[in-house]
C-alpha cells in the first residue's frame, strides 16, 4: 500500500493517521505482527525516528502492542478497534457535512442526495 505524505502537516502525524486507517480497515489484521520500524520507515521513505514516533502513538492509543521478544503487533482487542473505527467515521461524517454546508445544502437536501446515491 502506498504512503501519501504531504508537506502541510508533520510527517509523524500523517504516518499515525495512515497506520491507524490500515489497522481499523483490516489491512493490518488483528494480532498481525508489523514490520520492523526500519522496514516501515524505508517503505514510507522516512527517518526511522519519525516512524518510531508514529508507532508510539499507536501504542498509546492501544492499537498496537509491543512485546520484548515478539516485536510490535496489532492489538487483538476488537473493542478498541471498533471504537477507533467509529471515531474516524464520525470525523469523516463531520467533514462531509461541513463541506456540504459550505456548498449551501440544507440537511434535508443532503439526506435526499444520500438516498439517491448508490453506495456500491
Amino acid at each position: 500500500m502506498e504512503w501519501r505524505l504531504t508537506d502541510d502537516r508533520p510527517i509523524w502525524i500523517q504516518l499515525t493517521e495512515q497506520l491507524t486507517e490500515r489497522i481499523v480497515s483490516g489491512t493490518y489484521p488483528m494480532g498481525e505482527k508489523l514490520k520492523s520500524v526500519r522496514d516501515l520507515a524505508s517503505e514510507a521513505g522516512v527517518n526511522p525516528n519519525t516512524m518510531q514516533r508514529a508507532l508510539s502513538q499507536l501504542d498509546a492509543k492501544g492499537l498496537t502492542e509491543t512485546g520484548r521478544s515478539t516485536g510490535r503487533c496489532v492489538t487483538g482487542n476488537g473493542e478498541i478497534l471498533a471504537r477507533v473505527r467509529t471515531e474516524l467515521a464520525r470525523g469523516k461524517i463531520r467533514d462531509f457535512l461541513k463541506g456540504m454546508e459550505v456548498l449551501g445544502f440544507s440537511e434535508h437536501e443532503i439526506m435526499e442526495l444520500l438516498k439517491g446515491e448508490n453506495m456500491e
